[in-house]
Order: structure tokens, then sequence, then C-alpha cells
């Protein structure tokens, strides 16, 4: 069977693999999602605010600390139980990331609303399966693939651009944030990244998109899980498992 790579553009692959910074990039912008007090590694700080009152801008700055945070501690040990390092990755994100919303985004018009609705009952079923089995997928991917340059990170100076006035830090009554992510290294330039955020139905912060350097990460995944879908004529189970496959050659 002709092997094909769903996770991202060969050329912008190999860049990322070539600067840990960018893959450190996309786990955090994975994780700007549902920043709860309940969450996992909160779960003991009874003085931590309502997630609801937290701006865009507060999440994003916090959950970077915390990745950091796991970074440093797992140059100690990551050679030697590399495992480890990967559940402290998971520890951390898994209670902000929304991994079936990202899903679906990439699932495009194989899983909006409209699609849903127009579907018999077992349809709907295995809409719900598919979505489930992608979500899973995406949040192994996501977190094996780009960990990996996690430790490349250390040294880096990463600061929050206020000299942008569309980048706000999604502040009470805002809907929608963009913030414009700047990380220093030995490039002339410091890399750009652009998080674009909305509030959820809870009035907590979610990662809706992010831009790495001018190259949009949603676009990119759903084009290619629309070219898959052409290529196995619609039937998103064979999508899907194409898709676990490749992200099971890159843990």
């Amino acid at each position: 069977m002709e092997q094909h790579d769903w996770s991202v553009g060969r050329g912008w692959r190999r860049r990322m693999q070539a600067s840990g910074l960018l893959c450190t990039a996309i786990v955090l912008a994975a994780g700007i999602a549902l920043a709860s007090a309940t969450g996992t590694s909160r779960a003991e700080d009874t003085d931590a605010p309502d997630p609801g009152s937290l701006s865009a801008r507060a999440v994003l700055e916090d959950l970077t600390a915390q990745v950091l945070a796991v970074i440093d501690a797992a140059r100690a040990y990551v050679d030697e139980d590399p495992q480890r390092y990967y559940d402290a990755v998971h520890e951390v994100l898994d209670p902000f990331v929304d991994y079936r919303g990202f899903a679906r985004g990439i699932m495009g018009e194989y899983a909006t609303g409209a699609r849903y609705r127009s579907l018999d009952q077992a349809g709907r079923a295995a809409l719900r399966e598919q979505l489930d089995r992608f979500s899973e997928t995406i949040r192994i991917g996501l977190i094996r693939t780009y960990s990996k340059g996690l430790l490349a990170f250390g040294g880096s100076r990463v600061e929050l651009d206020d000299s942008d006035s569309d980048s706000d830090g999604g502040e009470a009554g805002a809907r929608r944030a963009a913030l414009r992510q700047l990380i220093y290294s030995d490039a002339a330039q410091p890399y750009v990244m652009i998080y674009q955020m909305a509030r959820d139905k809870q009035g907590v912060w979610r990662l809706r998109n992010l831009v790495v350097e001018n190259i949009n990460l949603g676009q990119i995944y759903r084009s290619q899980f629309e070219a898959a879908a052409r290529r196995f004529n619609g039937d998103l189970d064979a999508v899907i498992d194409n898709w676990s496959t490749q992200a099971a050659r890159d843990a």
C-alpha cells in the first residue's frame, strides 16, 4: 500500500524536526484549552481562580510555565525512562486540551452538525465512534510526536508581544482573542506564534487555531484529512486507520 505522511507537510515537518522550539510551540498550543481549576495539575490548589475568570493571556502564561517545569525535570531521567516523560506531558496537558473539538475541526465538513443531523440513527452512532477514535489518535499523535522536541526548548526566552493592537489578552467580556507569542533563540529574529482563541459555553478560553511562522496548523491538518477522504472515497474509517498508523510510527 502507498504510504502517506499524515502528520504535517514534508517540508514543514523537516523544519519542525530541525527546531525543537517550533515543536514545543505546537505542544504548548495544543494545550491551551479548558484551563480548569479542578484539572489534574491543579487538583490540590484550593486558591486557584475560577477558570472562567481567567483571561486568555493568563491561561497561556500559566500553561507555558507548567510545561517548562516538566521539561526541566525530565532532563534528569528522560534518557532512561522516556515513558515517564510522556506521561508527565500528558498529565499537564490533558486537563487543558479539547482534543475532541480539535479533531472535529480537522474533520471539517465530515463532522459538522448539519451532516450529523442528515444521518440516520446508525450513521450518527458511527460518526460519534469515528470522532471518538480520531480524537484519541490526535491526542497520541500530538503529544508523542512533538514532545520529542520539547527538550530542545531550554534556555530560550518566551514572551507575549503586546505591540500588536489586535493581540488582546482576552479580557472580561471578550469572546475571541489573538495572542502573539515570541520565542527567542540563536536566530536573528524570534519565532512568531499566533494563538487564536475563543470562549466555550462555560466561558473558559480554548484554543481554536494556531499559526506558526505564517503556517496555519488547522488548515494543514484539515486539508490533509480532506485529501485522504477523497483518496479513500469518503471512507472515514480508512482515513482514521491510516492516520493512526502514521501516529504510531511517530511515537
